[in-house]
């Protein structure tokens, strides 16, 4: 039997809900305080209806808007967490860019995500060869 929309949810039946990991909605109360879903004798997390919401403009915003862990913080520090709500139920408006987007030169742009794992790939390659080149700078 489903639960009704007024009923508390469980960590996994957020993390289905929302399509993330539990230890993704773990993180995120790591890294935002405005997510606090109501701790039971053991530990165990219940989500309300509200806390889903709020999870879900989260989910939103650096899923599919690229915004970053700190312009959703931004974002809830200057407009709040209705605005959080609105997003994660669609509603549209002017959103801050990505931090990583800003340029005074021109236009920001979102990255979608398989632009961003491109990057990862490249950061990665990057690194790697740096790490090459100081081990050849040291030894020779």
């Amino acid at each position: 039997m489903a639960k009704g929309p007024n009923a508390f949810r469980t960590i996994s039946e957020a993390a289905d809900e929302l399509g993330v990991p539990q230890h993704v909605l773990r993180f995120w109360e790591t890294k935002f305080s405005f997510i606090r879903p109501m701790k039971r004798a053991g530990g165990r997390r219940f989500y309300r209806p509200q806390d889903i919401a709020v999870l879900r403009g989260v989910r939103a915003l650096l899923h599919d808007e690229g915004l970053t862990i700190k312009g959703v913080q931004k974002l809830h520090k200057e407009q709040g967490v209705r605005r959080l709500i609105g997003v994660g139920a669609g509603e549209a408006g002017p959103l801050p860019a990505p931090e990583a987007a800003q340029d005074s030169t021109g236009p920001s742009q979102r990255l979608d995500a398989e632009a961003r794992e491109r990057l990862g790939f490249a950061l990665e390659d990057l690194t790697s060869v740096k790490a090459r080149l100081d081990a050849l700078l040291k030894g020779g």
